[in-house]
């Protein structure tokens, strides 16, 4: 009832996937980021076309279109990777995948690859948003990140 026997759990960290600039799941021009529907998180707008994994953990599926990949990480977390808004509609095009759902991966391991300019100049939005979809599942899940970060940096704080 009152959590008195529960063993006090350790923060964890899930890193940026790329260089850019972290800002807020509110910054993102969707509803369903932005009003964290999904589960709460950061977002990055990248400055470099590489995704990497945020954290060691289990790819769980890429998606056909390559514009977005899921993984759980090894300390539970269920993490979605949205490269771009709307990138659904490019159809992979602009996108090369370097896993496959299975492959265990470690932070900093190379996911994706995207040309941020075909998604720019497709007229898409490059922002990526960075959920963890099992966010009820923990006490705390934080956007620690803020302004310039490289891939790896402290993102999102889970306890």
């Amino acid at each position: 009832m009152f959590n008195l026997f529960k063993k006090k759990e350790n923060n964890k960290v899930i890193g940026s996937p790329a260089k850019g600039r972290a800002v807020a799941l509110s910054e993102v021009n969707d509803p369903t980021f932005a009003e964290e529907m999904l589960g709460k998180g950061a977002a990055v707008i990248p400055e470099e076309g590489k995704i990497y994994a945020p954290a060691d953990g289990e790819v769980g599926m890429v998606f056909d279109t390559l514009h977005a990949v899921s993984m759980t990480t090894d300390f539970g977390a269920e993490i979605l990777i949205h490269i771009g808004l709307d990138t659904v509609k490019m159809k992979g095009e602009g996108f090369t995948g370097h896993v496959k759902a299975g492959d265990h991966v470690k932070k900093g391991d190379l996911l994706l690859e995207v040309d941020l300019e075909k998604v720019k100049a497709a007229g898409y939005d490059t922002i990526t948003p960075v959920i963890v979809c099992n966010t009820p599942d923990y006490s705390s899940v934080e956007n620690v990140g803020k302004g310039a970060v490289n891939a790896g940096d402290d993102l999102i704080i889970v306890s």
